[in-house]
């Protein structure tokens, strides 16, 4: 998850006297950190600088450039005792041909319909095909930023899928009918959830047997271990690799087949990515997750043939492509599935001389075939004369990216093509030898003319943010005085003052939610509300009072995986009768809630029971009291819950008890046409070690937490509970 990588920065470049076209007898041999190698035509001293980039002579360097960087990968292969035996696997091959990969939320509505409680596959890959092309493949997300909630690690989150690892099987086939492959995650850093007891390779090698996954993202990792290679060979099911990072160990390369590159560099001259030079074969997908605008990357990807990560749903933040970055990555990938093998030649060859200033190459040759992309790094657009080709008589040329014939001007021994690039565009020439073929031609060209047809510069670049709806909760019947068990809350005007916790997101529009009175989600908010009276339980549902409601209406959800599961025999474990309620989704809180003739509460309404009106950061003043809360919880295994009634140091100034730190309390809903989530309040007891990627603690009456909603079975947690609300009636008011 980190975007954090030290070995980002290049060790050296390539030593270039601007404006001469002469170069100095560089060797390579120090480049062995970062993911992209030394640019020609650098100046001394200038090795991110743009500062007069336009004295740059790439065509000058390039031949030089080349040699050396051939001669550095023939010494680094030696180095890194290099064997390419997995890109020669038939079984992994074909994350050579992964160009467009996505991270999957599987709280995302599109792959998983709570309302008829079953994965929604065809839906999911219909509208990505619709945007902009479809994917390869799906990394299907589970696990963080959830996670820590509680004490389930990895793979328990993996087992509280709806159906459990049968019902991920089933979602895995549906991929695999659209012909798109599916990764699963694993992460090292989950050491403060309940120990699996097993290696991490040996217990994600049994989900993806059980599943019939084809491939592992390593999370965080920088090279995903060999022993996740060999586990999973070990049980019949190889698989693909895919580091989050940068490869810090070289030899890594060897069995991650796949990487995720980052932090495209943003110079004139478009980088060439380290780990594709070193093996063409190697499928580099770029993860740019917080970009509102993708030229740089896409350009990129172009240029190197490598592929491009369209992760959308960032942890429930929805940043969709911009219009014009998706049509982009949809004509991008059309040309790659197209010309496959073409895209991992082994005799690829970056910074093919062009004939216009600020326009750049690759060429990419085959057997009979050779592709040449090339993009256009200026803001103008650039018609005429590109590239000079050796020439040919037979060969026949075609632009690939417009979807015509080209006729070559003869120069000698040149055959010069021309034909238009648009402001910060794209082409791709194909030139087809004497007795060469390809199988569908003409109809992908007419397929790719009907695109071109539409100018990229006309479509929009503009990104909002995806509105939120709160979903509503309806009022009771109003009661003058306080229910047993509950307290009156005073009408009157409240400043509302809270902050989502968030790890991700930082300030943008979009994060954490967007209340009734907001334009859009954003994560800090204070609005100054006036509020009726309400009558709130003075603690959390309590087991005992739970299993009243269950015994007086036989209530069973229709989703019943994890429903009370800490009950033994459908009651609550002796000695925890008075203990809040958990394992408890939201639906059957409002159960619970509409039996006893009340609902749960606003967030509002929680905070003001908590915190009066004075604005206090605890509910018994600002300065923390150990004393008022049940002790943290560190341990990887979760113990119980306190009695709802043991801290009375921590009442709020309305003598509501057990506000925070005990359990979470359900409250308000939010969605949008993606995602589903629930604000919870009061933090809990537990706090996992060993990461700061787990579920944020929000103890403080100032902040408040996000959890996303996929199915009850899997929403449902030993640290969420929740208590309820009462309308008052004018004499309380």
């Amino acid at each position: 998850m980190s975007d954090h990588d030290p070995s980002d920065a290049i060790s050296d470049a390539l030593a270039f006297a601007p404006g001469t076209g002469h170069t100095t007898n560089v060797k390579f041999s120090h480049v062995t950190t970062g993911r992209y190698l030394p640019t020609p035509g650098k100046a001394p001293g200038w090795p991110f600088a743009e500062i007069g980039h336009w004295q740059i002579d790439v065509n000058a360097a390039s031949a030089d450039w080349l040699q050396g960087l051939r001669e550095w990968r023939e010494e680094h292969l030696i180095r890194i005792g290099w064997d390419d035996a997995a890109y020669r696997r038939p079984e992994l091959q074909w994350a050579q041909a992964n160009f467009v990969h996505v991270q999957m939320m599987v709280e995302d509505r599109y792959f998983y319909d709570p309302v008829e409680g079953r994965y929604t596959v065809d839906r999911y890959l219909d509208d990505l095909e619709r945007r902009y092309g479809g994917v390869d493949s799906v990394l299907i997300w589970y696990v963080y930023p959830n996670i820590g909630i509680d004490h389930r690690n990895q793979i328990d989150l993996a087992h509280d899928l709806p159906g459990g690892l049968a019902g991920l099987k089933g979602a895995i086939a549906d991929f695999h009918r659209r012909g798109v492959r599916v990764f699963l995650p694993t992460k090292p850093w989950d050491n403060g959830t309940r120990p699996t007891g097993a290696k991490d390779w040996h217990a994600i090698a049994e989900v993806v047997k059980a599943t019939g996954a084809d491939g592992l993202n390593g999370d965080t990792y920088n090279g995903v271990p060999r022993a996740f290679y060999d586990a999973c060979d070990a049980v019949g099911c190889p698989v693909v690799l895919q580091p989050e990072s940068t490869m810090s160990a070289e030899e890594a390369l060897i069995w991650n087949v796949q990487s995720w590159g980052k932090k495209v560099p943003a110079d004139l001259v478009p980088a060439v990515a380290k780990w594709k030079w070193l093996e063409p074969r190697h499928m580099i997908n770029v993860e740019n997750r917080w970009g509102r605008l993708r030229t740089n990357d896409l350009q990129y990807c172009f240029f190197n043939g490598v592929g491009y990560v369209a992760w959308e749903n960032v942890w429930g933040l929805w940043n969709q492509l911009v219009e014009r970055d998706a049509e982009t990555l949809r004509r991008i990938a059309a040309i790659y599935r197209q010309f496959p093998a073409l895209v991992v030649s082994a005799d690829w060859a970056p910074y093919f001389p062009t004939l216009q200033r600020s326009v750049f190459a690759s060429r990419f040759p085959g057997d009979g075939l050779t592709l040449w992309t090339v993009v256009n790094r200026s803001e103008s657009p650039i018609d005429g004369e590109q590239l000079a080709l050796p020439a040919a008589d037979g060969v026949r040329y075609v632009d690939l990216w417009n979807g015509v014939e080209l006729t070559p001007r003869r120069d000698g021994a040149r055959d010069v093509v021309s034909f238009p690039l648009e402001a910060q565009g794209y082409g791709a020439v194909l030139a087809i030898a004497p007795g060469a073929g390809v199988d569908g031609l003409d109809a992908f060209l007419a397929r790719m003319a009907g695109l071109a047809r539409t100018p990229l510069q006309s479509l929009s670049t503009t990104w909002r943010s995806l509105p939120q709806r709160q979903v509503p909760i309806a009022r009771t019947a109003t009661v003058a005085a306080a229910p047993e068990g509950m307290v009156t809350i005073p009408g009157g005007d409240f400043d509302f003052v809270v902050h989502g916790i968030q790890i991700e997101g930082q300030q943008w529009d979009g994060v954490d939610v967007q209340y009734p009175w907001e334009a859009s989600a954003r994560r800090f908010h204070r609005h100054r509300l006036t509020l009726p009276a309400f009558h709130i339980d003075r603690t959390p549902v309590t087991n005992a009072q739970f299993q009243r409601f269950v015994g007086a209406t036989s209530y069973r959800p229709k989703d019943a995986h994890n429903f009370l599961r800490d009950w033994i025999n459908d009651a609550p474990a002796p000695g925890t009768a008075k203990q809040p309620v958990t394992w408890v989704s939201l639906d059957d809180a409002r159960a619970y809630a509409a039996w006893a003739g009340k609902r749960l509460p606003h967030e509002w309404e929680w905070q003001v029971a908590a915190q009066g009106t004075d604005g206090r950061l605890y509910p018994w003043g600002n300065a923390w009291n150990p004393r008022a809360v049940p002790p943290t919880q560190r341990e990887r295994v979760l113990g119980p819950a306190a009695d709802v009634d043991a801290h009375p140091q921590g009442a709020s100034p309305f003598g509501v008890l057990d506000l925070i730190g005990n359990v979470w309390q359900w409250t308000d809903e939010y969605e949008d046409e993606h995602t589903r989530a629930a604000i919870l309040r009061g933090g809990s007891r537990y706090l996992p070690q060993t990461s700061h990627w787990y579920f944020p603690q929000a103890q403080r009456l100032d902040q408040h937490g996000k959890y996303l909603l996929m199915s009850p079975g899997k929403d449902r947690s030993a640290c969420i509970g929740f208590r309820c609300v009462v309308d008052a009636g004018d004499a309380a008011a």
